[in-house]
């Protein structure tokens, strides 16, 4: 049977050559980075070129780069080590949840979290940002791409906002990254969190910017690592995989890639909203990034729908896969104002740089008529045609 892999924003494939880039790290150039003789030294090189291509990647400096396990980490990281007891925090009601489960803990040790509304479209408005400052802010924390509906959120007036405040802002770019070209400049954010396996790098590594001269609390405590910001001996296959996923994301920008992705993306979108009846897309209207959409379709469970699809070959998913198996409905799509039965029938498709146009036409041929299966057996939907 076909297989058609479109939960990209969950996990991406490692792409070959990234797997080429990294292998050589797991045999014959084994050393400690830390290690002051050639083969420690060897391994430094390389962990510090990947330094450099993340750095490229964002625009900083390569010593702004903390390289972590993932983006929990780095969100984690840029969170708590930059707040204190009786500080105040400003983040928002979609925010992923290695941010909403860090902020609840804040609260537990006496900071006060402020947890800014979206509108239907899933977009923060800045100027509640801006009326939710008080003397003792210290951080805003913003996601950048929304990893259900992938909006993207206005990070540039939100940084601007928060360095006139002279508060730190942090934006959780993992769903960003590597699919819209990032300048930490532009946004003014004194921390930003990257994973690798979003960007096609394995499971286990990812990075946190963090703008030069700001002090970030460390999580671990051992060695001197990452300029003592992140103690452990370093994941060199994954760092080195990292950058070279990192190399691999600006020569796409470079080729069109992105706009290419846009348009399958939109094919795939508007081709499954022509065949299928009371359905539509979850923050249409705002800019996204271009390998997502988020779908609802009325009258069934989206889990109900995921397992019938992958029956037949296609992966998609209902959000994130981290709350997979949730009672509760989506947090992000209750809270752009979606009922909860609407939350529970939508689907996420998003697509990788591995797939193609055949992966389109595929899951184009089979969700419209998964869709009406579906809802010929739902007592409630033949109720309702019947009745009309």
């Amino acid at each position: 049977m076909r297989r058609v892999y479109l939960d990209n924003n969950a996990t991406t494939p490692v792409l070959p050559e990234v797997i080429e880039a990294m292998r050589p790290y797991f045999g014959e150039r084994f050393g400690n980075a830390s290690s002051i003789h050639h083969h420690g030294q060897d391994t430094r090189a390389a962990v510090e070129n990947a330094r450099e291509s993340m750095a490229t990647l964002l625009g900083c400096r390569a010593s702004e780069v903390v390289f972590t396990s993932g983006g929990t980490e780095s969100d984690n990281l840029a969170v708590a080590g930059l707040v204190a007891a009786g500080d105040h925090v400003i983040t928002s009601s979609i925010e992923h949840h290695a941010v909403l489960h860090a902020c609840k803990h804040l609260e537990e040790i006496g900071c006060e979290v402020t947890y800014l509304p979206v509108d239907g479209r899933s977009l923060i408005d800045p100027d509640d940002v801006r009326r939710a400052l008080r003397p003792n802010t210290k951080l805003v924390t913003v996601i950048m791409a929304n990893n259900e509906t992938g909006v993207l959120q206005p990070v540039e007036e939100i940084g601007k906002i928060a360095a006139e405040a002279d508060v730190y802002f942090h934006t959780d770019a993992v769903q960003a990254a590597g699919k819209v070209p990032i300048d930490v400049k532009k946004i003014r954010c004194d921390a930003l969190s990257i994973s690798g396996h979003k960007i096609h790098a394995p499971q286990g590594t990812g990075a946190l910017y963090v703008r030069k001269g700001t002090h970030i609390q460390p999580l671990f405590y051992g060695g001197r690592h990452e300029r003592s910001r992140r103690a452990g001996t370093e994941n060199v296959p994954g760092i080195v995989a990292l950058g070279k996923a990192a190399e691999l994301a600006l020569q796409g920008f470079a080729n069109g890639n992105d706009r290419t992705m846009a348009a399958s993306r939109d094919r795939l979108q508007q081709g499954i909203l022509a065949q299928v009846d009371e359905a539509g897309v979850n923050g249409e209207g705002a800019s996204r990034v271009p390998n997502t959409t988020n779908i609802y379709f009325d009258h069934i469970e989206g889990e109900a729908l995921v397992i019938a699809l992958d029956l037949k070959g296609l992966a998609v998913s209902t959000g994130a896969a981290c709350s997979s198996g949730a009672i509760e409905p989506s947090h992000v799509l209750t809270a752009m104002g979606l009922r909860a039965d609407r939350a529970r029938s939508s689907l996420r498709f998003s697509l990788g740089k591995q797939s193609t146009a055949e992966d389109v036409e595929f899951a184009l041929a089979l969700v419209p008529k998964t869709v009406a299966r579906l809802r010929e057996l739902s007592p409630v939907y033949r109720k309702t045609a019947t009745s009309c």
